[in-house]
C-alpha cells in the first residue's frame, strides 16, 4: 500500500504573493463572489500588490464591493472591485465576474494552478484556516479589516532575505489566532 503523505503544516516556506493571493479569493468568496469569480479577483489583488510595493502596507480602507451591483454591469463593460484595498478591474463574462490584466479576464483555473503549485500540499489545510477566519468576521469588518488581517499572518520573511519574491515561514495556527473570541 502506498503511504500517504501527510503535509508538514507547521513548517510551511512560501512568499507572500501566493499568501495573498488565497486570502483575497477567501475574502471574496465570504464578500459574495463565487469561488471562481474569486480565484480571479484574488490573483488580481496579489498583481496589484505587487505593483505598488512601494506603498506603505496596512493603510488601505477597503469597502464592501454591492455583488448585485457588479452583476448588474453590462458583459464586456469594465468595472472595479475593492477587495484587500485594492481596486480590481473586471468585466462580467460568461462564467460570471473576472479580474481584468491587459485586458485579459484572468481565469480562474490558472489562479487555482498558481496556488496549487505554490502551496503543494499545504493548500488545502491553509486555505480552510483561512476560511475559518474569514467566517469569524461579519462581511463588513472583513472588507474593511482584510488587508490588515493579511499583514498580520502574512508569511514572516527573513532579514538578511533580499529581493521581491523572498520566501518565508508561513504560521497556520497564526491564521487561526486572529479569529475574534466568541
Amino acid at each position: 500500500m502506498a503511504e500517504r503523505k501527510i503535509p508538514n503544516i507547521l513548517n510551511i516556506v512560501i512568499n507572500r504573493a501566493p499568501v495573498l493571493t488565497l486570502w483575497a479569493a477567501t475574502v471574496a468568496e465570504r464578500l459574495g463572489f463565487a469561488r471562481d469569480e474569486a480565484l480571479s479577483l484574488g490573483k488580481a489583488v496579489a498583481g496589484l500588490t505587487a505593483q505598488s510595493k512601494g506603498q506603505r502596507l496596512g493603510i488601505y480602507k477597503a469597502a464592501p464591493q454591492d455583488i448585485k451591483k457588479a452583476r448588474g454591469v453590462k458583459r464586456g463593460e469594465e468595472f472595479f472591485v475593492e477587495l484587500a484595498g485594492k481596486q480590481v478591474p473586471a468585466v462580467n463574462t460568461e462564467d460570471g465576474v473576472r479580474a481584468v490584466v491587459k485586458d485579459k479576464p484572468i481565469t480562474a483555473e490558472s489562479a487555482e494552478r498558481y496556488l496549487e503549485s505554490k502551496f503543494a500540499e499545504s493548500l488545502a489545510p491553509v486555505r480552510e484556516a483561512m476560511r475559518e477566519l474569514a467566517k469569524s468576521f461579519r462581511p463588513e469588518e472583513l472588507a474593511q479589516n482584510a488587508f490588515q488581517l493579511y499583514v498580520k499572518f502574512r508569511p514572516t520573511i527573513p532579514e538578511d532575505a533580499t529581493g521581491w519574491g523572498a520566501k518565508g515561514r508561513l504560521d497556520i495556527d497564526r491564521i487561526r489566532s486572529l479569529a475574534p473570541k466568541q
